[in-house]
């Protein structure tokens, strides 16, 4: 294979490839864009490396998701500064390339379909540092692949099969066949250039000596026999990880669960040695491109759906046990669990978390399965392979695809209705209300129009999320997705070209428990106690509450959720299964399978925040909004059943996954452990599907703020992912210490 020899050489050819590729072949070409981007942005092994595997990728190239884009992508800022460093021959042709990219890059593509309407409602794709309602995302994240089928067939497996359905396919299947194939080719040569690479490396020890040996040999065996050790199953996941694009890595104990106990069985293969190389792994995936997916990087193990069961236990312990040794913020290993599992997997996950380890998250089985049922609209035997991935959506393992593809701020949707169609930061006009001040005579006419204002933008979001798919399968097959989702190649059809059994999407909702506790505000305060008009409400968050503190406290103390106050957490619910169940009926006005709000969080309820005004629960401008499915911060006063007691009133039958960020103190957790376990039973009990526990000691935020050398592994939960607590931005720090601390 011929290797581009410098990052300039590398982006001239990638563009001239596909410039040249005839474009209605599109998985040709993906192909041949291919084999210039690999093994150019490989990186190479490093000497402790027990796994070969290391990427970084170029400014532009092919991917699911990268940057702000997918497919064909354009990261613009490195391509820039690329640019910038070039001599100037070479920076007169950057720029010739930079201009095809910002137009060629699938999601500029995806933009220019937008009809006028969406368009409108969607004007801008500057979530994180503009002001608005609703924007769109553009990336094919969350994928889940059958990396059980990849252990068991091998490459040379998923090439048999191919050659089995070429014959009887249609002359674009035959060509689709033919590009997977050669993919596979590809990924073979991989193998073997990391062969190379290992083999010249040059060992400083006897033990080093053989290390290096024996992961060249993996390399060279799974280039063209399936994996009969851990470690050769181990590189070819990670390798066919890297090629695809996938972040997300899907139930662990279930697709390694058979070779580790063949290499047990036969080569003696010791839970140590075991540990090792998955310590190995999971420093990859924590290095995976200087650490940029950590709202990704999801290792599943445990719950129902597991056929070896006792096998696939011990797996899932090492897995634990490889967490609790690298302690480091990936990848993020979450435990399904439900009655009957062996309770020792429960007990070791709890341990880990008391360790100031994130680490596993904790979802509950016999309250998921049914509400996946419920909310995908499937039978209960196809719903145990839900799957959590990124921040906390669910799809089904290798069988379906939900990408959250919007976001929409509930918050600002009715702080736009409060102020009569414009929005309070910029003073633009903003959505559909109209652009005067409404007066409005009850509350009921508030929350009809706040609710007209969110159900037009989720329908645009819907019809966005849908064409999306739809450019996505006109660009490119995906070959390395559609070469492990199910149906693709019984099919003969790509991915997003009805390959796939279930094309669905997502919907971030962010701002609910803020909403609700704005609108009860009102509620009691203009219509109720007639203490101020909504003309003076408006002028309190217009100038951010100066000049009116003792108004603000009154709405501060107002009645939140979170709190186990049934009146306040029924407005909860009537602004959460409101925006639920309108986005759940969008699947009759589009193709998609199903369409489900998810209430996770990265860190998008304090970025958003950052561009959202003064709200009537009390909250200044420009701070953080409440986290997932929880209270705003600090909110919760009534203890921690209490709280328990409010987050478990939202229905999980109606959305795709919701989380719940809870902080214990290290003197709570260690000394007072049986209370906190029987707490948990209770939540679990009460259907609670989801936990997110970090625990920390009462004074390590703020001495870490003081003295950040000497926190450098204090790790947090921030939404759905974890991070180094002094690597936080301030807001972000803020409002994790703003959490009640139980």
């Amino acid at each position: 294979m011929t290797i581009p020899s410098d990052l300039f050489e590398y982006v001239t050819l990638f563009t001239w490839t596909y410039r040249e590729a005839d474009p209605s072949d599109i998985a040709g070409r993906e192909l041949a864009c291919l084999r210039v981007q690999y093994p150019f942005i490989l990186q190479a092994v490093e000497d402790d490396d027990l796994i070969a595997g290391r990427i970084q990728h170029a400014p532009i190239g092919f991917s699911p998701q990268m940057g702000s884009g997918f497919g064909y992508y354009l990261m613009e800022e490195p391509f820039r500064q690329m640019i910038e460093n070039a001599s100037p021959n070479r920076r007169r042709e950057l720029e010739s390339l930079f201009s095809f990219w910002t137009i060629e890059q699938t999601s500029a593509k995806t933009r220019r379909a937008y009809p006028p309407s969406m368009a409108q409602l969607l004007p801008s794709d500057r979530w994180n540092s503009e002001s608005g309602i609703a924007f769109p995302l553009y990336r094919m994240a969350g994928s889940n692949l059958n990396y059980e089928k990849l252990i068991q067939l091998g490459i040379s497996g998923l090439k048999e099969e191919l050659a089995q359905h070429e014959p009887s396919a249609s002359d674009s299947g035959k060509k689709l066949y033919r590009s997977l194939d050669q993919a596979l080719d590809l990924l073979s040569g991989i193998c073997f250039w990391y062969a190379v690479k290992v083999e010249q490396k040059q060992p400083s020890s006897t033990e080093q000596r053989d290390h290096f040996q024996a992961l060249a040999a993996a390399l060279r065996h799974i280039a063209v026999r399936p994996p009969e050790t851990f470690q050769q199953a181990l590189q070819l996941f990670w390798l066919y990880a890297l090629v695809s694009g996938n972040v997300d890595y899907g139930r662990f104990d279930i697709t390694f669960t058979s070779v580790f106990k063949q290499d047990r069985e036969k080569n003696g293969l010791s839970d140590q040695q075991a540990v090792d190389l998955l310590t190995s792994l999971w420093r990859l995936i924590n290095e995976r491109e200087g650490g940029i997916w950590i709202f990704d990087s999801r290792v599943i193990i445990g719950g129902r759906g597991r056929g070896d069961e006792v096998t696939a236990d011990d797996l899932a312990l090492l897995c634990i046990q490889a967490t609790r040794r690298t302690h480091q913020i990936m990848p993020q290993l979450s435990l399904r669990f439900y009655q009957g599992q062996n309770p020792l997997l429960y007990r070791q996950a709890l341990d880990c978390i008391s360790d100031n380890n994130p680490y596993p998250m904790l979802y509950n089985d016999d309250v998921n399965i049914p509400a996946v049922a419920a909310a995908f609209d499937i039978a209960v035997e196809e719903a145990v392979s839900y799957a959590p991935f990124g921040c906390g959506e669910y799809i089904l393992e290798h069988k379906s695809f939900g990408t959250p593809s919007g976001v929409i701020n509930l918050l600002q949707a009715l702080l736009v209705t409060l102020n009569g169609g414009v929005d309070p930061t910029r003073n633009i006009p903003m959505g559909t209300a109209p652009k005067t001040a409404p007066q409005f005579h009850s509350f009921d006419d508030l929350l009809q129009a706040y609710e007209q204002e969110v159900e037009a933008h989720v329908r645009l979001l819907a019809k966005q999320q849908e064409l999306e798919y739809r450019i996505a399968a006109e660009t490119a097959p995906f070959l390395f997705f559609t070469l492990l989702y199910d149906d693709c190649l019984e099919r003969g059809r790509a991915l997003f070209d009805g390959g796939i059994r279930y094309l669905g999407g997502t919907l971030e909702t962010y701002g609910n428990t803020n909403t609700a506790d704005s609108l009860f505000a009102i509620k009691k305060w203009v219509f109720e106690h007639k203490r101020f008009t909504l003309d003076e409400l408006r002028t309190m968050l217009k100038v951010n509450f100066v000049g009116y503190e003792r108004e603000r406290r009154a709405l501060q103390k107002t009645d939140k959720f979170g709190n186990d106050l049934d009146e306040v957490d029924e407005l909860l619910l009537t602004v959460d299964h409101h925006v639920f169940k309108i986005t759940r009926e969008q699947i009759r006005c589009t193709e998609l399978s199903s369409y489900l709000v998810v209430v996770i969080n990265n860190n998008a309820n304090t970025v958003m925040g950052r561009y959202t005004a003064a709200s009537p629960d009390g909250r200044r401008a420009f701070t953080p909004m409440n986290n997932g499915n929880g209270p705003s911060s600090g909110m919760d006063k009534n203890g921690l059943t209490a709280m328990l007691n409010s987050i478990v009133k939202p229905s999980p039958r109606l959305h795709a996954g919701a989380v719940q960020n809870i902080k214990l103190s290290q003197e709570l957790f260690r000394n007072h452990r049986r209370q906190v376990e029987q707490a948990l039973e209770v939540y679990w009990e009460r259907g609670g599907a989801q936990a997110m526990l970090t625990v920390i000691g009462r004074d390590d935020l703020e001495n870490a703020l003081l003295h950040p050398e000497h926190y450098q592994n204090l790790y947090v939960r921030v939404g759905g992912y974890s991070a180094r607590f002094i690597d936080l931005a301030p807001d972000i720090q803020a409002e994790i210490m703003a959490r009640t601390l139980y």
